[in-house]
């Protein structure tokens, strides 16, 4: 029973700070109005990249998802699930390192950054939920690049903690797409 009661907070919880969920009406029913990111509509019919270079909070992300060569990958059928971070996440790297990584000698490096906020398949809120609770406060988390993210609860807020030690927390969940979902995350995500 008090498993169950905490499965019960810790699912609420987490859904609670999501902008929408798998049982949201939004997130069903695609004629309805679509979440903004950035200051752009998302529309679950087009792809990853077809939304987010709408996306005003997103240019960074996009701009290097084009120097590393991702963005046949993240048109490609999927699913994917993205943790993206935005233009102030990247403004918040070390003076410098945001230009050095753009740089064409640099791709391996910047391809191997950029994959570790993707993972395969399509894990919404109510997914990592799940995974949250099976794993007892802990979902861990495979990227394309074979690292590992740890998904944790902090109160209502959604952790994603890298290799690092560093965490960003999901400020916008579920954002649904043709080949997957998105995350808008507040920090860059570093691989170990």
């Amino acid at each position: 029973m008090k498993k169950l009661l905490l499965a019960a907070l810790v699912s609420t919880s987490f859904l609670g700070a999501c902008a929408t969920s798998m049982d949201s009406p939004m997130a069903m029913n695609s004629s309805m109005s679509a979440p903004m990111v950035g200051g752009a509509a998302m529309y679950p019919t087009k792809d990853i990249i077809d939304n987010a270079v709408n996306s005003k909070d997103h240019t960074t992300l996009v701009a290097a998802v084009k120097a590393a060569g991702l963005v046949d990958t993240l048109k490609g059928a999927g699913p994917f699930t993205v943790f993206a971070p935005t233009n102030a996440s990247f403004a918040a790297l070390p003076a410098g390192t945001v230009d050095t990584l753009l740089k064409p000698e640099n791709k391996s490096m910047l391809s191997n950054i950029l994959t570790y906020h993707v993972v395969p398949g399509r894990v919404d809120s109510a997914a990592l939920a799940q995974m949250i609770r099976a794993g007892n406060g802990r979902a861990l988390l495979k990227t394309a690049n074979g690292g590992t993210l740890v998904a944790t609860l902090s109160g209502s807020n959604v952790l994603i903690t890298d290799a690092k030690g560093g965490s960003a927390t999901v400020t916008i969940a579920d954002v649904y797409q043709s080949n997957g979902v998105i995350h808008v995350v507040n920090k860059v995500l570093l691989p170990g």
